[in-house]
């Protein structure tokens, strides 16, 4: 799944060992910290597939033009802003650059040590009249330090003395500055892809101050439409016994510091280049030059080394409390480690902020907010490190006015949170797998009480966090209607979207029902806790939203009510009220160059079949595994299976999970593995757009969810673990209810040790024990849970009928020249 000669196994670095400039290792290299992320480009900022500076939030809007327009669809589209780029220290000697199209090159190599958070890369080049050239240079994005990046940079002719020029740039590459812009390769791509980036042809950053003192370069903007401005400043530092000239250049896209060096043989040439990006809503440019200033001038002090130990102390303490081992497996410990690091450079100082689909890592999905953050990544943030948990939930409290707007816009109470966003406008032009994928609004309640009860944090939860819940299930009570038949009350959903995005607006979508059920009763339930527990904070809530007695009461009758659809005749769950009724899509029989099918099929296509994106019904079964006996995650597993395409990235981990639970345990370590390597092996033809993020996220929770059998269903920690074969021991660290744990999986025990905090009460398959500090619990595993091999085929269901009578069928359709046909496969 990895090309290893490029990419040598190593668990702690990920080694490149071939230069290469396009798209997938300008991601897995990028660095960041949630609020700035720096590609993965070469310093000599050519070629390259998206030279990118990211960060989180800064954005452009504009008019969705819709070729039909209705009431109530998007109107703004947002896509994240290319910040002007600072990682160009292009180098020349006798006066010609690097190019390694023709460079003869002697030696390559490039790192990124994920102990220390330092991207490095050397170089040996042979310049023409045999001058050798070693290259090193190195840069950070500190995780300490939110607004502050580092690139270093040290050159040595070895062999000769030579004149060697180092010109440092800030480049607006938004807007094409740059000797070498022209048309970046992302844009040079033909074909659809709904997953890339909105590309913009007007000018997005309007200058506003660009300035040099000395050593010290200044640009700043302000951006077009959506008002939002942007500084960057730029300080240079050089140390050489060389003699050494240097030159400035300032334009409003440019700025240019230039060191001319007569260097001697074998004697180096250190340039260190210290930057600082501030950005706001509101905030005229001048004063985030100011911002940038004070952050330089406060590195300064503290010096460039004590930086680069702070970052490696940062992660230190990030890997004490999120490192996941998986014993005897190099190869999958290097995936493992740089997928959680990821995570950190996704969201650990996004400080407020949402976590997008890419991070700061690319401009695939136009750097928005999806439900990923809430299903995928939360689970990690909440049991290792609790406060981005925090902040990011903070995010989504920040959004309620705006999808307070939302849900009266479409005729409903409380509020919708925006399916993708930045600034928390809805932006999804394609409602039907956009905004009516309502669940969103159940997936953040979700989220909140997860992190409510694995953390204790109810202070968060009465002040603010308690809003979601409550306007979110508003939501729920006026989009559902009651019918009755038999004399019994049913509570239905209609004309909404699940996770699946290859069926849409649908009735009686199973997870979103399912899901929508929990976020009723868990605003029901909190709401009474806070009116017991806190008076004072259950007025304040009456009065921020308006809370009436009876609601609560509402919540839980439409709760109970909730219509759950159920397949007699199959024996499993149906995904929708009409889902069984079409026909099922023979994926085994279709040419895998028609995959991923939305790139090859039209959605009305599509939506005529049982084929699915991603897991939906299986999705819910792990989220609300203890609503569903054993025996139902089976029949659904094994129905569902055969259906998912798996052309979404979310889809694998959550695979993973339940093969694991029902007994599919090789199967699920296939899952696994496909998710580890999703940006590491390309597997989707488009790691070049940004990091998976959500994918990232779902690996942990395949590590200690699926393989670590770990569950908290109704706040009550417990584990069943599904050791893989193959692996010796799996060990994690988790944080609960303000106690550090390290949870240990071995063939014949599991092992709970308390390493700060108060004692911990968890279950292993039904019985309860305790772990504290000084006395590990040790529990004796007599397997591994079942198994059956294999994979889950729809055979066992060729005999079985639909509610109705009639018999499942598989086909494939088929595209001729002239006119589309459906082939029925045997």
């Amino acid at each position: 799944m990895i090309d290893r000669d490029r990419f040598p196994i190593d668990p702690w670095r990920l080694i490149e060992t071939r230069h290469s400039e396009e798209g997938v290792g300008e991601t897995l290299f990028t660095v960041g910290n949630g609020y700035l992320g720096l590609r993965g480009n070469h310093i000599e900022g050519r070629g390259a597939h998206e030279h990118g500076t990211f960060i989180n939030g800064l954005h452009e809007t504009w008019p969705i033009r819709h070729a039909e327009q209705a009431y109530g669809f998007a109107e703004v589209g947002q896509t994240i802003v290319n910040a002007p780029d600072a990682k160009i220290m292009r180098v020349y000697v006798d006066d010609e650059p690097i190019s390694f199209d023709e460079a003869d090159v002697r030696e390559y190599r490039r790192v990124l040590d994920m102990r220390t958070g330092v991207l490095e890369r050397t170089v040996v080049w042979e310049t023409p009249s045999g001058k050798r050239v070693r290259i090193r240079d190195e840069r950070i994005v500190s995780f300490e330090e939110r607004h502050l990046a580092i690139l270093r940079l040290e050159v040595v002719v070895e062999n000769s003395d030579a004149p060697v020029t180092i010109s440092c740039q800030l480049l607006n590459r938004q807007d094409g500055a740059g000797v070498y812009s022209g048309t970046p390769a992302a844009a040079q791509k033909t074909g659809f892809d709904p997953r890339r980036a909105e590309k913009i042809g007007d000018r997005v950053l309007e200058p506003v101050e660009f300035w040099q003192d000395g050593l010290r370069s200044v640009l700043s903007y302000q951006v077009v439409d959506s008002g939002m401005t942007v500084a960057v400043v730029a300080d240079h530092v050089i140390e050489t016994e060389n003699e050494y000239s240097a030159r400035q250049l300032c334009e409003p896209d440019t700025a240019k510091n230039v060191f001319r060096v007569q260097a001697k043989a074998g004697v180096p040439i250190r340039l260190t280049k210290l930057v600082s990006y501030h950005t706001s809503r509101g905030v005229p440019a001048r004063e985030l030059v100011d911002r940038c200033r004070r952050t330089l001038d406060r590195a300064a002090v503290e010096g460039v080394e004590a930086q680069f130990r702070k970052q490696a102390e940062w992660l230190a303490a990030f890997w004490e409390r999120s490192d996941v081992q998986i014993g005897g497996h190099d190869d999958l410990q290097q995936a493992t480690r740089w997928c959680l690091l990821q995570l950190a450079q996704a969201a650990a100082r996004a400080d407020g902020t949402g976590v997008p689909a890419k991070g700061v890592s690319g401009s695939g999905y136009s750097g928005h907010y999806f439900w990923d953050t809430e299903i995928y990544v939360l689970p990690f943030l909440t049991y290792t490190s609790p406060q981005w948990a925090r902040n990011a939930l903070r995010a989504r409290v920040l959004m309620l006015p705006a999808a307070r707007r939302r849900a009266a816009q479409l005729n409903e109470a409380g509020a919708l949170f925006p399916w993708r966003t930045i600034n928390g406008e809805e932006a999804s032009a394609y409602y039907a797998a956009g905004t009516a994928q309502y669940h969103i609004n159940a997936d953040v309640s979700f989220a909140l009480g997860k992190y409510v009860r694995a953390t204790g944090d109810e202070d968060f939860l009465s002040r603010e966090g308690v809003d979601i819940a409550v306007e979110t299930a508003r939501l729920w009570a006026t989009l559902g209607f009651w019918r009755t038949s038999d004399g019994t009350e049913t509570f239905h959903i209609h004309g909404v979207t699940g996770p699946d995005e290859y069926t849409t607006v649908v009735n009686d979508n199973l997870f979103t029902n399912v899901m929508a059920r929990y976020n009723l009763r868990y605003a029901a339930r909190v709401v009474r806790e806070i009116a017991e527990r806190n008076p004072a904070a259950y007025e304040a809530l009456a009065d921020r939203t308006g809370l009436s007695a009876g609601e609560p009461d509402a919540w839980d009758r439409a709760a109970e009510a909730m219509f759950i659809p159920f397949s007699e005749g199959l024996g499993i769950h149906p995904q929708d009220s009409l889902f069984l009724e079409r026909e099922v899509w023979d994926l085994a029989h279709t040419p895998r160059e028609q995959r991923p099918l939305l790139l090859h099929f039209h959605p009305l296509v599509i939506y005529r079949f049982q084929v699915l994106k991603q897991a939906d019904v299986v999705l819910a079964l792990f989220l609300q595994g203890n609503h569903f006996t054993p025996e139902e995650k089976l029949a659904d597993f094994e129905y569902y299976d055969p259906l998912t395409t798996g052309d979404s990235t979310l889809s694998a981990v959550v695979q993973s999970i339940l093969a694991a639970e029902v007994g599919y345990q090789d199967l699920a370590k296939q899952y696994f593995e496909q998710s580890i390597y999703v940006d590491l092996g390309d597997l989707h033809h488009n790691a070049a757009d940004g990091v998976h993020v959500a994918s990232a996220g779902g690996v942990w929770t395949a590590l200690v969810s699926g393989f670590g059998g770990m569950r908290d269903h109704a706040g009550e920690l417990s584990f069943d673990p599904r050791l893989p074969a193959d692996w010796p021991s799996l060990s994690f660290p988790m944080q609960w209810q303000g106690s550090s744990l390290q949870v240990t999986v071995l063939r014949d025990q599991l092992r709970v040790e308390v390493r700060s905090g108060e004692p911990v009460e968890f279950a292993v398959r039904g019985v309860a024990y305790t772990a504290a500090v000084g006395a590990d619990a040790v529990v004796h595993l007599a397997d591994q849970g079942p198994l059956i091999p294999g994979r889950p085929t729809l055979r066992r269901f060729a005999d079985a009928r639909r509610d109705d009578g009639t018999r499942l069928s598989a086909s494939v359709p088929v595209i001729t020249t002239a006119i589309p046909i459906i082939e029925t496969v045997d």
